[in-house]
């Protein structure tokens, strides 16, 4: 039987016993003089029943030293209430924190569960080919270079190159991408992906200790051992808050009889008391202590859903705060490879890049299988390359120039001027035809991540490596606030550094690779599209297991909203808490009927916790950015 079921039917017998008991109390009990001992015993057992770990926990860390704590306090408070005849008032404070003990885990399970989803990822057998057998065995056990066969419905063990098969694979365990990847011979693959059809024989390119999927899951299990400023608080608070409660309990039971003069009169001391033990109830921390925890728990196991990981809630408030995003250009906001992106004049595009096919044809520069990718040579000619400027071909009764400007303008031939990326330009015959510009190719979903930012209150940075044309273009293009260029790696740590003197909060977003010392060098550094990419794991703070520049925006939304959700539940508990301590301390909760008075506080505790654990859920469900 679970833990939460018998957790369950404790409660309900308690609280059965209890209604019993309060029922007889009111009808039978009040008849006979013997009845008040038996009603003592019922009420006894529905406490026990309900609070027996309760009061085992207090003594064992009484023993041990840890004596203020919520156990401690809830014991004193109880046995308290016994001692001053409201013996109703002490089972009901019993049943009522074990059901808020109750939401408390199943709230962290739900949490858990997100985080914990992930493990299935792991694979346990893989199938590898060895003198020409299939063998199975665990993915630890498989050497690099061996060949594994991955067949339909199989995990893909470790992280390799597709040899030979083809099939679509479910990446979603580890990018958060919901459509199936085409997979065929040549394709790197990662490990806790799933092969949905055909089959695949990968050639394993690292061991299991380093495979994704080993490092994914090494950063999820570690991700709670990173305490958010938030966190760190609470834990803090609680370390001095609890002994100051016990104190201030104390002298409110105690102190007004002594000051009054009434110390005499017991009736007194019942009401002072009373209030202390209420006192006692409406101050444990309860609803902080497990609230604002479980609210960073549930952000980063939403996070984990979308292929965002994150290695701690500092992480995660941290990125919450930050308020300019710089951006690493090659392989983050564009694809990092060579793509025709104009041609001019758009009414000769196929003339134009059929002439520059002709001359690059036998040319395997990335300017030129660029332009291969578009067009296909439809003749033959003989090719003279002039160094540092382009190439003159000859074919047929025609002479083909296709290079740079300087390339034209020696031949006495004049063109326009352009820019936007890597200018080609082509002539025929001692006339200008037009011209072609290349440029690494921007992905598609940048520019609406870059808008989603500034939705979000960011500044939006480039720091490039590129020539200052090629850079301007791009942050026009997706219209990024400002951009440096022609930077060094060391250059992009120093350019973060400017920005993060202006006492903004700096993340920067790169590839992982080449990146590491700004990665590390920022507020928040985040890796995207860094599956396998050992420097991406290791220097970012969040890895982003998809290519997709949307995932930074979804991650800032994320953080904002587990932050505010935390914020909610501090303020919130903190005001009703003091609002109904003052209304202990006057006396206003003693005249209400039934003697609901203890009941309100106990709510004011248990139910405030409940509501906390409830709000701090919602961190799990948090909805994409509009």
């Amino acid at each position: 039987m679970s833990r939460n079921k018998k957790a369950l039917i404790r409660i309900c017998v308690a609280l059965a016993v209890t209604v019993i008991t309060v029922v007889l109390k009111y009808t039978v009990f009040n008849t006979y003089e013997w009845a008040k001992w038996v009603e003592l015993a019922l009420f006894a057992t529905a406490y026990l029943v309900a609070g027996y770990d309760v009061l085992w926990k207090a003594a064992t860390n009484i023993a041990h030293g840890k004596v203020f704590d919520e156990n401690f306090l809830m014991t004193v408070a109880t046995i308290g209430a016994f001692v001053i005849g409201e013996y109703a008032d002490a089972a009901a404070v019993m049943i009522l924190y074990q059901i808020g003990e109750l939401f408390q885990r199943y709230a962290v399970g739900k949490s858990r569960n997100s985080i914990t989803a992930l493990l299935s990822i792991r694979p346990e057998e893989a199938t590898v080919l060895r003198n020409g057998e299939e063998i199975t065995l665990h993915p630890s056990e498989i050497a690099v270079g061996e060949t594994v066969i991955v067949r339909a419905g199989d995990r893909i063990p470790l992280d390799g190159t597709v040899q030979s098969g083809e099939c679509n694979i479910d990446t979603s365990a580890m990018t958060g991408e919901s459509l199936p990847r085409h997979t065929k011979a040549g394709d790197n693959v990662i490990s806790g992906c799933i092969c949905l059809d055909g089959e695949l024989r990968i050639a394993v390119s690292g061991t299991y200790d380093d495979s994704t999927v080993s490092k994914v899951l090494d950063l999820v299990e570690n991700a709670s051992s990173q305490k958010a400023p938030a966190e760190n608080f609470i834990t803090k608070f609680s370390k001095y808050y609890t002994p100051i409660v016990v104190a201030l309990a104390l002298l409110v039971g105690v102190l007004p009889p002594l000051v009054t003069g009434a110390y005499a009169d017991w009736s007194v001391w019942s009401v002072w008391l009373k209030r202390a033990m209420m006192f006692l109830f409406v101050s444990c921390p309860c609803a902080l202590v497990i609230s604002v925890p479980l609210g960073f728990f549930g952000g980063i196991a939403a996070a984990s859903k979308r292929g965002i990981l994150v290695k701690g809630s500092n992480y995660l408030e941290l990125l919450a705060k930050v308020d300019t995003v710089a951006f690493d250009k090659t392989g983050t906001l564009t694809k990092g490879n060579f793509a025709v992106v104009n041609v001019y004049p758009p009414d000769r595009r196929e003339e134009v890049l059929k002439l520059a096919a002709v001359a690059e044809q036998h040319s395997n520069h990335p300017i030129a299988l660029s332009i291969a990718r578009e067009a296909k040579a439809d003749r033959q000619a003989d090719v003279t390359e002039i160094a540092g400027k382009g190439i003159s071909a000859k074919a047929g009764d025609d002479v083909i120039l296709c290079g740079n400007e300087q390339l034209l303008t020696e031949q006495g031939v004049p063109c326009p001027k352009a820019e936007g990326g890597t200018v080609v330009y082509v002539a025929k015959n001692g006339e200008f035809v037009g011209y072609i510009v290349i440029a690494d190719e921007i992905k598609p979903d940048a520019k609406d991540a870059i808008a989603r930012l500034r939705k979000l209150g960011c500044k939006t940075v480039m720091l490039s490596g590129d020539n200052e044309t090629t850079a301007r273009a791009v942050a026009r293009s997706l219209a990024i606030d400002e951009y440096r260029a022609e930077l060094l790696p060391q250059d992009k740590v120093t350019e973060l550094q400017k920005l993060k003197s202006a006492k903004t909060k700096v993340a920067f977003v790169g590839d992982g690779i080449n990146d590491a010392p700004v990665l590390a060098a920022a507020d928040v550094g985040i890796a995207m599209g860094a599956m396998g990419s050992d420097a991406a794991i290791e220097s970012a703070d969040i890895v982003l297991m998809q290519d997709d520049p949307a995932a930074i925006s979804a991650a800032k939304h994320i953080a904002r909203k587990t932050l505010a959700i935390v914020n909610e539940n501090i303020v919130a508990s903190l005001a009703i808490k003091l609002a109904v301590l003052v209304l202990t301390l006057f006396g206003v909760l003693d005249n209400l009927l039934f003697g609901l008075g203890m009941i309100v506080a106990i709510l004011a505790d248990v139910g405030v916790c409940v509501l906390a654990i409830i709000n701090s859920m919602r961190a799990m469900l948090v909805k994409k950015q509009k």
